[in-house]
């Protein structure tokens, strides 16, 4: 399996990974009226914009389909939407994908990434080099919800 970059025709494809992979890994952690409101079959408009201003990556299956996804936010140096289509799981593509967003940002000068973590994922992070800041609340307007997440941090 392959790591790509992303291209703004697949932004369908993508949030239905993004949807999916909470829906089916945060089941256990926020409740499912939470999930709903978190993960519409809509997508915003302006997810495609993360696509085209910062480098979002795609590890494909081997017919090319789209199964995990994760970008580096540029302007904050920070890791997002890391996401494996439920069954691509256990894999390593996840890992793959954070390999080449901190590959990414070496090459763009950064010294350091952040992250807020969802309780499901820290170990998955912990085990790739990231180190507990602190335990927060993140209000998600998307879910109308408070969520409870961990900071962290990764030095390159």
């Amino acid at each position: 399996m392959s790591v790509r970059r992303a291209s703004p025709h697949e932004a369908e494809q993508l949030w239905e990974i993004r949807n999916l992979a909470i829906r089916h890994g945060c089941k256990q952690t926020y409740a499912e009226s939470i999930l709903t409101a978190w993960t519409p079959d809509q997508m915003p408009a302006g997810f495609p914009n993360a696509i085209t201003h910062n480098p979002f990556f795609v590890a494909d299956a081997h017919d090319g389909f789209p199964v995990a996804t994760g970008f580096l936010d540029v302007e904050n140096g920070s890791v997002e939407a890391i996401f494996t289509r439920p069954g691509f799981e256990g894999k390593g593509l996840a890992t793959q994908i954070l390999n080449a967003i901190k590959a990414e940002a070496k090459k763009l000068g950064f010294s350091a990434l952040t992250l807020s973590s969802t309780p499901n994922a820290f170990e998955f992070y912990k085990r790739n080099g990231f180190s507990l800041i602190k335990e927060s609340i993140y209000r998600s307007e998307m879910a109308n919800a408070s969520l409870r997440c961990m900071d962290m941090r990764c030095e390159l």
